[in-house]
């Protein structure tokens, strides 16, 4: 058997981080097994359905490297292309009995859904049209043709539907509990329960993964596919992902769209990483390449807890993928973050590496590592206001002024050698100590009193540059 898994997002909005660790885990597991990967389109919410969506969700999961071997742009992998096969499963299921068409308006629904709360009964459906026969002259529902009625699937009332998990294990269902579900909708439109059943048949699908919010819709799924004669796939239900307080992720915890991440300055490995850590594990490995991921992977590894998302060891994770980084991929990776801020690079890429290689360090984004390098990048700094007044004092006045002219007068290359020589001459001359003279000329260089080695801002930085700074701290002090 080929191992054929697949992932199915909604093009109603953001690629969410729970659904998107889903998709990896399906992937990880199609790669392990020497399988197929297939991407399908869930998009039979026309409302909410976008192209906007869709391509934002293609973007992400591209960018995190989860190519898949069948999907988009194929048109037969969306599902708003297949309601015609659909529908002519309802008719079968109609044909035999083990579907039926349901009258009940929305008010009937609502009233015995209320009912059965006040008696602390389980609000489900009643079965009051079942038995109703489909007359095949009738038209299947479609809210256009004014019809009023929604096709309902006839669950066995006896017996019992075992779910044997590759993550929770063994789960019972008694069928009577399970109740009559929507297949069509009165417009016409398959439920989800009803399409997803069809669509794992259609494309052979031999492993469904997802998240254990679906544990409710497996037993249903499993008697649609056998009421058509299909053999259920294998069913992955993983825990959810949760925020620090036990919460379902959201916003209030982090950031929870695969786009906030990429946006954000995060690097793929990092979070497919990261992700893949989120409930499953490899003995005390926390930091693994792609293929290491694909030839450790397994569903026995994963835990039956919820995975708590931790933002800092995300950052932690990214933090080391950043600093391991070959420097002329670095520079390459982080100019489309310069230039969303309008900015012009003050140099070539040989620069720019010079300039990375310094920051590689203390950055654990590229955002942040272009925030870091904000003093590099413009033209013109603001000096901190408390950093000034405590380091670009009258007595250094003098110092700095000289320094500036020993460094304006550097012929040959502006290295960090030439730089250290005109330092090194300057506190001799004002029998200073190097951290006495480095820090009024961090804060007049760089506006603050953080930075890389002052050696190597200043081989970064430029002559040029470094002078009009210096002598511009110089009149700041002696205008007061």
């Amino acid at each position: 058997m080929t191992v054929r898994t697949r992932f199915a997002p909604s093009p109603t909005g953001s690629l969410h981080i729970g659904n998107v660790r889903s998709g990896l885990f399906a992937y990880l597991y199609a790669r392990h097994n020497h399988g197929k990967f297939i991407l399908r389109i869930d998009d039979t919410d026309r409302e909410r359905s976008t192209q906007e969506s869709l391509d934002e969700i293609l973007t992400d999961l591209k960018w995190l490297g989860l190519e898949w071997d069948e999907g988009p742009p194929d048109p037969r992998y969306f599902q708003s292309n297949r309601l015609d096969r659909y529908r002519g499963s309802a008719r079968q299921l109609l044909r035999e009995h083990k579907a039926y068409p349901c009258y009940c308006t929305p008010v009937e629904l609502d009233a015995k859904r209320k009912a059965a709360e006040k008696e602390r009964r389980k609000p489900v459906y009643d079965r009051k049209c079942r038995g109703l026969d489909f007359p095949p002259e009738l038209e299947l529902p479609d809210r256009r043709a004014g019809r009023n009625y929604t096709i309902r699937f006839a669950m066995p009332t006896s017996g019992e539907t075992v779910l044997e998990d590759l993550v929770r294990g063994r789960s019972v269902f008694e069928n009577r509990e399970l109740d009559d579900l929507v297949i069509l909708r009165s417009d016409g439109a398959p439920t989800y329960n009803f399409a997803t059943v069809i669509d794992e048949a259609d494309f052979r699908i031999t492993h469904v993964v997802r998240g254990d919010d679906h544990v409710p819709n497996t037993p249903r799924q499993i008697q649609i596919a056998l009421a058509l004669g299909f053999t259920p796939p294998a069913f992955a239900h993983l825990p959810m992902v949760t925020g620090p307080d036990g919460a379902p992720l959201s916003k209030r915890h982090a950031a929870t769209s695969v786009r906030a991440y990429r946006e954000g300055g995060f690097f793929p490995e990092a979070l497919v990483n990261y992700l893949a850590r989120l409930g499953w594990s490899h003995g005390d490995q926390e930091i693994f390449s792609r293929d290491e991921l694909v030839e450790y992977f397994d569903f026995a590894a994963c835990g039956k807890s919820p995975g708590v998302f931790n933002t800092d060891k995300l950052l932690w994770l990214n933090f080391h993928y950043l600093k391991t980084r070959p420097v002329a991929q670095l520079a390459r990776e982080v100019k489309p973050f310069i230039a969303q801020r309008g900015i012009a690079i003050p140099g070539d890429d040989a620069w720019l590496e010079k300039m990375v290689a310094t920051l590689r360090e203390r950055a654990k984004t590229l955002v942040e590592l272009v925030d870091f390098a904000g003093f590099y990048l413009n033209e013109k700094i603001e000096i901190d206001l408390k950093a000034a007044a405590k380091f670009l004092k009258p007595e250094i006045k003098e110092p700095l002024s000289v320094l500036a002219s020993e460094l304006d007068a550097v012929a040959g290359d502006f290295n960090e050698q030439a730089v250290q020589s005109a330092f090194e001459g300057v506190l001799a001359k004002f029998g200073l100590k190097l951290g006495q003279l480095a820090q009024p000329v961090r804060v007049a260089i760089t506006g603050g009193t953080v930075s890389p080695g002052i050696y190597e801002v200043i081989g970064v930085l430029g002559k040029r540059r470094t002078v009009e700074r210096l002598n511009a701290a110089v009149k700041m002090i002696a205008t007061g």
